[in-house]
């Protein structure tokens, strides 16, 4: 499944298998659409790889995990401001159209990029991107100010106020105090119970709940490891 290439990292046996792997996950997103009450989405990277010929936008790099990469088909693109909130617009039709009481919290990720395809240092590449991303976010709270709303956890963590005390050695993992205190702040702004606001014990348990859900994964690779590793691949395949 070139749109979820790391799900079985060691292929399907056959493309039956495959197609009935599909079917199940698309029914289980068709089914949160049409039962969520608020969904919570949050917008990480702007670059990508698409497919030339039909436009298909890849999570990866063809040829990262699966597949191969063909220069002649696999082009680079950096998403910009109008294109990133049209899509939003786009999803968030979608999505009501199956569900018309669904509502959105939008947030975007602290964890600055540790690589970037075009040619500029990663940090300038992380500056544009994160304020694409925010301004879009912003854009599109203001267009459904009903059914829209903003989550503040990359000003969290990054605010010049924390003095980069939720950032790790490596100065882009974000350490677990930080998530701790987002998801505490998340649960005690937003987040409500039968009767209004959670209590104070009970949305400092739930964060410390989401906290050891989120350690679980901490070996997991990430979107912009993935696509340094593509970024890579393609230099090479430059350069040949």
């Amino acid at each position: 499944d070139s749109l979820r290439p790391t799900i079985e990292p060691e292929g399907f046996s056959s493309v039956e298998e495959l197609e009935a792997d599909r079917r199940q996950h698309l029914a289980s997103v068709r089914r949160m659409f049409e039962e969520l009450d608020i969904f919570v989405f949050t917008l990480g990277l702007t670059e990508a790889w698409v497919d030339r010929v039909d436009g298909t936008v890849f999570p990866v790099c063809p040829g990262v995990a699966g597949g191969m990469f063909d220069p002649d088909r696999h082009a680079f693109h950096n998403f910009g401001i109008t294109e990133v909130i049209e899509d939003l617009h786009v999803a968030i039709r979608r999505i009501s159209a199956v569900n018309p009481n669904a509502r959105f919290i939008l947030t975007v990720s602290p964890v600055p990029l540790v690589a970037t395809a075009e040619d500029r240092h990663v940090l300038v590449s992380t500056t544009y991107s994160k304020s694409v991303l925010r301004v879009a976010c912003d854009e599109i709270a203001r267009s459904y100010p009903e059914r829209v709303g903003y989550f503040p956890s990359y000003e969290i963590i990054t605010g010049s106020f924390n003095r980069g005390r939720y950032f790790g050695h490596d100065l882009r993992s974000v350490t677990e105090e930080g998530v701790s205190h987002v998801m505490r702040v998340f649960m005690e702004t937003v987040s409500t119970g039968g009767s209004g606001e959670l209590p104070p014990k009970a949305a400092a348990d739930d964060a410390e709940k989401m906290l050891s859900r989120l350690q679980q994964f901490q070996q997991v690779v990430c979107e912009e490891e993935l696509l340094e590793m593509g970024r890579k691949q393609a230099s090479s395949i430059d350069k040949a």
